[in-house]
This record gives C-alpha cells, sequence and structure tokens, in this order.
C-alpha cells in the first residue's frame, strides 16, 4: 500500500476508534514460571480471579448496535484454563452476541478440554511453542510443557478453530526456526507468528531473551524467505514496530499499533487499559469498578490517538516518524523518556554493519 494513503487510512481509524479487539485478564494464576513474563504470574497470584459478573457487567456498557461484526473478547492471564469456571465464561460471553478467543500455554487443553471448549462455543485459540523441546522447556520452566503444547497444537490446528501459534524469538530458539516451522506444518498449522522480546518483566535483565541486531535482521529474512515459497502454512511478524524496508514482506499490512485505537483491555484489578502489556501505571484510563468502559472507551485513551508526546528521545527527529508514530505502545514505559525497543534502528544499523 502506498504510504501517504495507509496515513491517512490510519487517521481514519483513529478517528472513528471502533472498538473490536477486547482483552480479559481474567486471572494471573499460571502452572508455569516463563522466562519472558511481563505479568510475573505465579501458581499462587495475589490477585484473585477478576469475578465473571464483574466482567460482564462492563461488557455490557458497550451498546449492542457497537459490537461490530467480529467483535472478540480474548481471555488471557495468566493461565485462563485455570479458572474452574472457564466454561460458563465463555458460554455467558457469547450469549452476549460477542465472540470469544483465549491465549493459553496449552498445558491443560487435552481432548477433553477441547470439547468443553467446542460446546461452550470458544471460536478463537492461540497457543505458545517457544522452540524445540529442550528450548521450550528452558523457557516455560516445566520439563513436560513442550509435549503438552505440542499435542495442544495438533487438536487446535485440526477443529474449526480460528487458530494460531506464536513463538517467541530469543537467543535459544533463533536457530532453531527452520526445525520449528517443519514441525508445526506437520502438526497441520496454518498460521504462525513470531515475535521478540521488550524488555520488561522477567525478561528485562535477561541476556538470553534479547536479539542481536544481526539476529534482528536474520529473523526478518527468515520471515521473508518463508513468507516467498508457496506452503499451508503462513508466517508472519507481530505487529510489534515498523520494519522500513521489511514493511509487508515481514507481515500482511504495513505497521499500525491498533492500542486504543481498536483494542482495549480489562486487567486483572479491573482497570481499563490496552494491551496487557502496556505499562499499567502509565497508561490504564480507569477502572470498571468505578466507570463505564464504554465512556471510557470514547472519552478516554488520548495518548493513544495523539502520538505526538513521543516524539522525544531517538524519536524526534527521525525519518520514519509519520509512519512508526514512536513504535509500539508496549514499548514505552516507566518515564516513557525513551522508547525500549525501535525495530526499524535495529534493521538499519545491522544493514549499514554489513555494508562493504
Amino acid at each position: 500500500m502506498n504510504p501517504f494513503l495507509f496515513r491517512l487510512f490510519r487517521y481514519n481509524e483513529i478517528r472513528v476508534h471502533e472498538l473490536n479487539y477486547l482483552f480479559w485478564e481474567c486471572t494471573t494464576r499460571c502452572n508455569l514460571h516463563c522466562r519472558h513474563c511481563g505479568s510475573d504470574c505465579t501458581v499462587l497470584s495475589r490477585d484473585p480471579d477478576m469475578p465473571l459478573d464483574a466482567f460482564l457487567k462492563a461488557l455490557e456498557t458497550v451498546p449492542v448496535k457497537e459490537r461490530v461484526p467480529g467483535f472478540t473478547v480474548v481471555l488471557t492471564g495468566g493461565e485462563p484454563l485455570l479458572r474452574p469456571d472457564i466454561d460458563n465464561v465463555v458460554t455467558s460471553i457469547r450469549k452476549r452476541g460477542v465472540g470469544v478467543g483465549m491465549v493459553s500455554n496449552g498445558y491443560f487443553y487435552d481432548e477433553k478440554m477441547h470439547e468443553r471448549m467446542r460446546k461452550a462455543g470458544l471460536g478463537a485459540l492461540t497457543i505458545s511453542l517457544d522452540g524445540l523441546e529442550e528450548s521450550h522447556n528452558w523457557m516455560r520452566g516445566h520439563s513436560g510443557s513442550f509435549e503438552r503444547a505440542k499435542k495442544a497444537i495438533s487438536l487446535a490446528a485440526n477443529s474449526r478453530l480460528n487458530f494460531d501459534v506464536v513463538t517467541c524469538v530469543n537467543k535459544r530458539n533463533f536457530h532453531e526456526l527452520p526445525q520449528i516451522h517443519r514441525t508445526l506444518e506437520s502438526l497441520g498449522v496454518k498460521q504462525w507468528r513470531l515475535f521478540t522480546i521488550i524488555p520488561i518483566g522477567r525478561a528485562a535483565s535477561d541476556p538470553d531473551m534479547h536479539l542481536t541486531d544481526n539476529e534482528f535482521l536474520g529473523l526478518m529474512e527468515f520471515i521473508k524467505e518463508k513468507r516467498s515459497t508457496s506452503g499451508p502454512m503462513r508466517t508472519t511478524f507481530s505487529c510489534e514496530g515498523y520494519l522500513g524496508p521489511f514493511e509487508q514482506v515481514a507481515r500482511d499490512t504495513p505497521y499500525f499499533c491498533r492500542a486504543g485505537i481498536n483494542i482495549a483491555s480489562v486487567l486483572i484489578d479491573g482497570r481499563i487499559c490496552a494491551c496487557p502489556n502496556i505499562d499499567r501505571d502509565a497508561f490504564c484510563e480507569g477502572s470498571v469498578y468505578e466507570d463505564s468502559l464504554w465512556d471510557v472507551w470514547n472519552k478516554g485513551f488520548k495518548k493513544y490517538r495523539n502520538r505526538d508526546w513521543a516524539r522525544k528521545g531517538k524519536c524526534k527527529d527521525c525519518p520514519v516518524w509519520k509512519n512508526c508514530l514512536g513504535n509500539g505502545m508496549h514499548n514505552w514505559h516507566g518515564t516513557c523518556e525513551e522508547v525500549l525497543n525501535c525495530h526499524y534502528g535495529k534493521i538499519r544499523d545491522a544493514s549499514e554493519a554489513q555494508m562493504p
């Protein structure tokens, strides 16, 4: 797409800000101990599961006529399948005329759970696979997690679910990507989405989590290669940042951070935010226990819809600012004085270093 035309499209999307994707952090309990967890989830979370009734009350502030075709609530955590009422959660949301998706580590997603979720009305599922067996188990902190995830992926891939697999690319699994690709294809996966880590949560000080500039460029080349060949599985890079020369090469559409534009979230404590990985202290907009979710969506989220505040630090005089707008919102944390990751800069610096 022509960059100018895409900017016009983006401007109109921001102006209309149609809500069509709502994350619900329904639990912060988790059966694994992942090295890259941004929410620091544990088996015994300090936060109780958010009551279903409280979330439904918030959801019902969104007028029925505004729940556009495709409006989806995505259950996240923690591990949503740890909720004992997970069937009722899915069914209750579906009764409100809203689609339901889920992000899971796959550990509990066996044949019995698959049937339960099918009957409840689950429409979409994302499962993580973060390497071959040793790398995935290292990443997830559990020796049996790879085999459980693999079986869950096979179940979901061969069902009617809108299903994809996500992989967090890091130093441990970077060289395994071709083998992971073959494994997922053999399991029947049709969509594989890759992403990298920003330095927050447990990953902030873990050098194994972060790719060098050259490795990041290599990741882009890998995705480009896989997308240039025909095959049953579509490989893409996530929407985490502007990629310069790899725009519409590594993903289907130009970069656009839709947090606060089309995406909101209700966090475990009722706070209203956009994507759950965004800085909760800097960018939350209210609470469903005190405010109407719909009113906050329409009257708030100003920092998301006008990114002029982000034009500072390395972004201040950047030549691609109009296309990037300071990268994804989850790349601004703490005092928000500097973007944490610049994907365009990584590609540029690695490319220049390789020039003769």
